[in-house]
């Protein structure tokens, strides 16, 4: 009995010591958790249609193709998954394709701050098997490529596109009659594309991330000064954003595009409260200390950018 007390109490320091540790670990963690803070940016998928032959029967119709749902919905999910954006429904395509595409879209006219739009350029099926005198093998193989392109709704200009392309397959055997066969496996489609979605993901995620977060002042007057933008976005109270007036554009010769140029930082706004209900309609409170008046009749002139 005193031996297992005598091993007891030596034990002991080491696990109170073992048990500090932990306890430092978890608070480390949730430091890293409560200060790495990620402003999430909006993003609205314009268009994902079926650029191949697949299903393009006689009855075919284009506003509703299963193919084009398919990957807009895988694309959605993996976006959602990585915590890093809040994704918007946009129905109605083709005026915001066409804001884009003259550079007139703001993210205040669609709402997000990247669009984006892809295809499914490829698609094919294929069966091959092998036959042997005891045994036969059937494979089922589906290929299938999509291509996407970033719009940063503010300016119009595509940041980022590119192509990739994703397989899947099974494979049955039989030997002597005995062992698992399979017909038709719709699932494969699924995984192809899904497979060819989920390598582009990262670079989305990377060229969104390139640009400071950005929203703009919704109100400015003696009843309280707003932004866009709340909690689902990440904003908390105490944060500072830089207030900056938008820069002027100017056109390039080689492209003939209208290219904006970095604006000036006239002050600084404090996040003092968030309100609203949903990610379109969130608001945050904030003051603002800046070195020269703000101009409440142009709120559209000026920009509240993350500082980096």
């Amino acid at each position: 009995m005193n031996r297992l007390l005598f091993i007891f109490l030596l034990m002991l320091p080491v696990a109170n010591a073992a048990a500090q540790r932990e306890t430092e670990v978890i608070e480390t963690l949730q430091q890293v958790e409560n200060n790495g803070l990620t402003l999430k940016r909006k993003v609205a998928i314009g268009r994902f249609s079926n650029e191949t032959q697949y299903a393009k029967g006689i009855f075919y119709d284009k506003e509703n193709d299963p193919m084009g749902k398919q990957a807009l919905d895988i694309l959605s999910a993996k976006l959602a998954a990585t915590g890093k954006f809040i994704m918007l429904e946009r129905n109605d395509l083709a005026s915001l394709l066409d804001e884009c595409q003259k550079g007139n879209g703001t993210a205040q006219t669609v709402g997000a701050d990247y669009m984006i739009i892809g295809s499914v350029t490829e698609y094919g099926r294929k069966e091959t098997g092998k036959n042997r005198v005891f045994s036969a093998q059937k494979t089922q193989t589906v290929d299938a490529a999509v291509a996407v392109r970033l719009v940063d709704v503010s300016t119009g200009l595509i940041i980022y596109a590119d192509e990739a392309k994703g397989s899947a397959e099974v494979t049955t055997k039989t030997t002597l009659g005995v062992g698992g066969q399979a017909g038709y496996d719709a699932t494969l489609s699924d995984k192809a594309i899904s497979e060819a979605i989920g390598q582009l993901v990262e670079n989305i995620v990377n060229k969104c991330a390139d640009s400071p977060w950005k929203t703009y002042f919704i109100s400015y007057d003696t009843d309280g000064v707003l932004i866009a933008g709340g909690k689902s976005q990440g904003i908390t109270e105490g944060m500072t954003f830089a207030i900056k007036t938008k820069g002027k554009k100017v056109k390039n010769p080689q492209t003939g595009i209208m290219i904006p140029l970095p604006g000036k930082k006239v002050g600084q706004a404090t996040v003092t409260a968030t309100g609203g209900n949903t990610p379109e309609t969130e608001y945050s409170v904030v003051t603002v200390d800046t070195a020269e008046k703000i101009d409440a009749t142009n709120m559209g002139n000026y920009i509240i950018e993350e500082e980096q």
